[in-house]
């Protein structure tokens, strides 16, 4: 079911089950997170390893500090000016946060979201909420309530409809488990927003995506279309396939040899954070094509689009065995 009272929400999450949550990033499959039945459906729900960590929400610094956990005084810097909003700490894990919610590691990945209704919705509960991305696991993200019921609607009991997601693209998450903190991924706010506040801090982009993530979204292949989708130079890359069964995703350029409704064209503008408001719902669109490919083209590697590059390379990453 999918409706806008936060009372019914309420009311299913304190009931141990599950409920679809509007962010600014991504729609949330969002769970109580001190209760270990109701996590382990989030798990069985998205068909999501248990390797793969969570990130707790919640909706002031000051309920994270009533759990024990502590903050370094870098991430207060950057929640001071970036909270709410999409931005996740990842930081040593209390006693109060159960072990299946940080895959048995010693670190939690925490966020307050920047959405009206979450925020409401989280300032009436006393517990966090457990919330990955409202999908089966390794899919697109869904940006509004009607992708999570296409995927899930079957599965949970609650949809909480608040409107398209303004983001578009996961949280940004900075690790604050070593002396200089480190980028683990890519997302919704820029390197360039957090090293103003902070300095330089390091990023493990370019290192080789581990089978056991020490945070969420650090999957080598996620993001995945049904169709196989070739990330790179599409001048390049076209040539090798019948241009009436491609499909487009690019920044700004249209091409004259494929189908004009098989192009999406994200940002007419050059405006990266429109693209990466448009990025996840234009994958879901183009998938829906008659196509034999997506041919995506490489963004600009600044601001948001790094974050744009890390999703459509994992989508392109193949099965292992394919």
């Amino acid at each position: 079911m999918i409706g806008s009272d936060i009372n019914n929400a309420i009311k299913f999450l304190k009931q141990g089950e599950l409920v679809a949550i509007p962010t600014e990033t991504v729609y949330g499959l969002a769970a109580n997170a001190f209760d270990l039945s109701a996590v382990t459906k989030i798990y069985q729900v998205k068909n999501r390893p248990q390797f793969n960590p969570l990130i707790i929400h919640t909706d002031s610094i000051e309920k994270l500090k009533s759990w024990g956990l502590i903050l370094p005084e870098k991430l207060v810097q950057l929640a001071e000016k970036f909270s709410p909003g999409p931005l996740t700490y990842v930081i040593k894990k209390s006693n109060h946060i159960p072990d299946i919610v940080t895959a048995g590691t010693d670190a939690v990945a925490v966020r307050i979201p920047n959405h009206p209704l979450a925020l409401e919705l989280l300032s009436k509960l006393d517990f966090p909420l457990a919330a990955p991305s409202a999908n089966p696991s390794g899919y697109v993200s869904p940006t509004n309530a009607q992708h999570v019921y296409e995927q899930l609607g079957d599965k949970i009991p609650y949809i909480l409809d608040g409107g398209n997601c303004t983001v578009g693209v996961e949280s940004t998450i900075i690790s604050f488990m070593d002396e200089v903190p480190t980028i683990l991924r890519f997302g919704g706010l820029s390197l360039e927003a957090i090293e103003a506040v902070i300095g330089k801090v390091n990023s493990i982009f370019n290192i080789q995506h581990s089978k056991l993530p020490i945070a969420p979204g650090m999957l080598s292949r996620h993001y995945a279309t049904t169709h196989q989708l070739v990330f790179g130079d599409i001048e390049k890359n076209i040539s090798s396939y019948d241009s009436k069964k491609v499909g487009i995703i690019s920044f700004y350029k249209k091409y004259d040899s494929v189908l004009d409704e098989h192009q999406f064209v994200l940002s007419k503008d050059k405006n990266l954070d429109e693209a990466a408001q448009k990025l996840f719902s234009a994958m879901r669109e183009i998938d829906k094509l008659h196509i034999d490919v997506i041919l995506a083209e490489e963004f600009p590697n600044e601001g948001l689009g790094r974050a744009i590059n890390d999703r459509l390379k994992r989508a392109s990453v193949q099965e292992e065995g394919n």
